[in-house]
This record gives structure tokens, sequence and C-alpha cells, in this order.
């Protein structure tokens, strides 16, 4: 099956039920791990994927990432500083990517999609440590509890993966230690964030430690270098695993150098590595979707870029080619298609920096000063994404429409579960946070072909 077909089947069983949107969430709101993180915002039910489309979209996200770690050898020689600085990095910004690099990229990433005309498409890659959502099945494990899903997901056989175990399966396995080791993991925030994120930490760090991790929460102020290792208060730890981003360390490098140096010399791991930053850059998927470097990749790589990827290129002065192969000059194509474009800074987060093109009250004028300034800073242009809305019940039980964004999660051992965050189609087309009401919520795969 497919998940529009999933979807209606499941919609079907609700309607005839009665379910309303409390019933079907039931103790999800009583959940002290997920309420510090959520807010108690959950959607009535999760989204549903078909076996074959789980293969074809994750099999599209995985070959995606095998090129963009090619990158730096594809298009620079193997200069990683080049390819950082070209993916929109400040110098200290490379500089400090280059003294934390990784021996591989990290295989942790979260690929946020829309579903356009029944095809996934690639928003953005997060890569990374810090990317959120890893705990949807706890989530899906809440929905679960209500018999109706229950007894859906088990008539089409379907299931979800542990996002939760496998990251603590990432940390282990990309920091080179063994189911067992138990490592001392410091869960390490910037101070000035640490306040408000302190309660979930707690929590995450409870659950972590209950799956194969020794963790621990706090700010990077609190970790200290001495005597080989590093400590937090009178812990030796193993594994820095960083929430903050390679921004907040080169506002501030006193606080971190003691602990890079430290990583340096072989007395601690850093989960993930700074290079994640060049990694996640829009702008390395701006290489991607170049026409100029189309003949660097192979047929497989063209196939998923042509699928998952909308057109994305730097803001540059000067041409451009468009998908069809005309060349034209940005800036007016910009002017002249601005309610198709959406403009991205490269390498912000949590859509801070984001312009839509189409925004209500932006005018022609206001687009155009925005692309020109973007011409001296690192911002990509891309291909506007509109999403299919789905269907949700709502508190009265009536079927709602909302739109969706999928977050796919890559992991070492390949697909790592789905989750997503939705607002109500009824505020359009619009960048998703908690001012237009999101909630989340999981998803739930068929486990093999029905046939199978």
């Amino acid at each position: 099956m497919d998940r529009a077909s999933l979807t209606t089947e499941y919609l079907s069983r609700v309607t005839e039920n009665g379910a309303k949107a409390a019933d079907l969430i039931g103790r999800l709101p009583e959940s002290e791990m997920l309420r510090a993180f959520y807010k108690a915002t959950y959607l009535s039910r999760p989204v549903f994927l078909g076996h074959a489309e789980r293969v074809q979209a994750f099999g599209d996200v995985s070959t995606i990432m095998g090129a963009l770690s090619r990158l730096p050898d594809l298009l620079f020689g193997g200069d990683f500083a080049a390819f950082a600085r070209a993916t929109g990095l400040t110098e200290p910004q490379v500089a400090a990517a280059v003294r934390g690099r990784g021996a591989a990229m990290t295989r942790q990433a979260r690929a946020d999609l829309f579903v356009q005309d029944n095809q996934f498409k690639l928003l953005e890659l997060n890569i990374g440590s810090s990317i959120g959502g890893m705990d949807n099945a706890d989530i899906c494990r809440g929905l679960l509890e209500h018999p109706l899903l229950a007894e859906f997901a088990a008539d089409r056989n379907l299931g979800y993966v542990d996002t939760l175990r496998e990251q603590v399966n990432n940390v282990l396995v990309e920091s080179g230690f063994q189911p067992g080791d138990r490592p001392v993991v410091a869960l390490t925030d910037w101070p000035a964030n640490f306040d408000n994120e302190a309660a979930y930490m707690r929590l995450l760090c409870e659950r972590w430690r209950g799956i194969g991790l020794e963790a621990h929460p706090c700010h990077v102020g609190q970790l200290q270098v001495r005597d080989g290792r590093v400590w937090l208060e009178d812990k030796p730890v193993d594994i820095v695993f960083r929430t903050f981003t390679i921004s907040q360390i080169v506002d501030r490098p006193e606080l971190f150098d003691p602990v890079l140096n430290a990583a340096e010399r072989g007395e601690v791991k850093i989960f993930t590595p700074l290079d994640t930053a060049a990694y996640a850059s829009k702008g390395a998927l701006a290489m991607l979707s170049d026409e100029e470097n189309r003949g660097l990749f192979s047929a497989e790589e063209l196939a998923s870029v042509d699928r998952l990827l909308p057109w994305t290129r730097m803001v540059r002065p000067g041409q451009v080619t468009l998908e069809g192969g005309e060349r034209v000059d940005l800036l007016q194509h910009a002017v002249d298609n601005r309610h198709e474009l959406v403009l991205k800074p490269t390498s912000l987060y949590g859509n801070r920096g984001v312009v839509l093109g189409w925004t209500a009250g932006l005018t022609a004028e206001e687009w155009r000063e925005q692309v020109v300034a973007a011409f001296d800073a690192p911002f990509v242009l891309q291909r506007r994404v509109r999403p299919t809305a789905e269907l949700f019940p709502d508190e009265n039980g009536d079927l709602q429409p909302w739109n969706v964004l999928w977050g796919m999660f890559s992991v070492v051992n390949g697909y790592g579960g789905a989750n997503t965050r939705a607002i109500k189609a009824e505020w359009g087309d619009v960048v998703m946070n908690r001012a237009h009401g999101i909630h989340s919520g999981p998803a739930l795969s068929e486990l093999c072909a029905p046939d199978a």
C-alpha cells in the first residue's frame, strides 16, 4: 500500500468509530519528557508510509548524503577548507570546522521534506548532534495505546524505528565504542541556552542511561580540562555530545577551545564533529543542484537529486541555469519569479532569516532588495515546494487539513524512522514555527512489502 491509501483507510476507521483528537492522543500530555520539548502539542494521528515509498524516499536521502560526503574531493581536490568556505561558512567557522573534522561525515541526519504531487521534496538536510525529534518513537508508542490505531497497525503490518535507541548507537559507533562499554557522555549546551533546555536534557539523559550511555546534562562552561582528561565535576568525560552550533563556538572560542584541544590530543570524543556545519549547509545542496556539476555524479546520484532536490542556487551576481537548461540572470529571474522562490541563509537554523517570495505584504521592491543584500552574505535561492495537505481528526472528530513537514532520519544502521511537524492548512504556505501553532507526531510505515 502507499501513503494515501493507508491514510484513507485509517481515517475511515476513525470516522466510523467517532474518535476525537483527545481520545487518540491518550496519555501523551502526561509524559514529562515529551511535554518539556513539545509543550503537549501533538498531532492526533501518525502519518503513514508504504514500504516501497519508504525505500525510495530514504534511498534518495541516503544517496544524496553520500554525494554530499564526496563534495570536498569532487569539487575542491580534497581541500576541506575550500569546500567549507564555498558552503558559506565564515573564516573563523572554517578554521573551527577544519580543526574539528571527523574521520568521515556523520550518518546522523534528518531530511526535512514536503510531499508535493505525491513526491517527496527535500527542503534542507539537518546533519549532526543538534537535530531534534529523535524521541519520536515515544509519541508513536503513546498513540499506539489507542486500540483503534493498534489494530490498524497490526492489520497493515505497520511499525516504527526506535530513533532514540538508534541515536545512542550512533554515539557509540561513531565515537569508537562498543555496545556495553557505557561511556560517560556530557550532553552539552551553550551557557545562554542551558536554563531553557535543562529540564529536557535531564530527562533525556535519564532515558539514555537506560539504553547504554552514562549521560549527564551540562553547559560547556562546566567542563574542565585537566590531568589528560575532560571532566564534568568529578566525572571523567569520554564523549562531549554537543547541542550547540559552530557559530556559538566562534563567538566565544575561549569556552570551547580547551575541549577542542583535548579532542585533538585524543583525550575526548566530540559528537558530532564540527565539520557537520559545512555538510549541513544549504550551500552544499546548491552544489548538488548546480547544472555545472552534473558531470561529476553517478547516474544513481543524479536520479536521486532530480527526484528529491528542488532547484537550489547560491545567491551570486551573474547567470544561472534553470531546470530546463535555459541560462538566465539570477537577479532578474528572482525578481520575475518571486512567488515561486524562497530565500534562505545557508547555515542558520530554526527558519531564521528565511524570506518567502510569496509572503503577503512583501512588495516586489522589498523582495528585490532582500535578494540584492544576499549577494554579500551566504544565502541560497530555492524553488518553492507546495505541500500536499493531510487530514487529521480534531477535537470534535471532524477531519481538518494540515500542512505536514516530514523529518526522515538517517542513522548508522540506515533508515532511522520519521517524525512530523505540521500547522493547520488555513495558515497557508508559511514558515512553520510555534507562532503558527506547530504540532508534532511520528510516522508508521509498512515493515515489509505486502506480498513479501
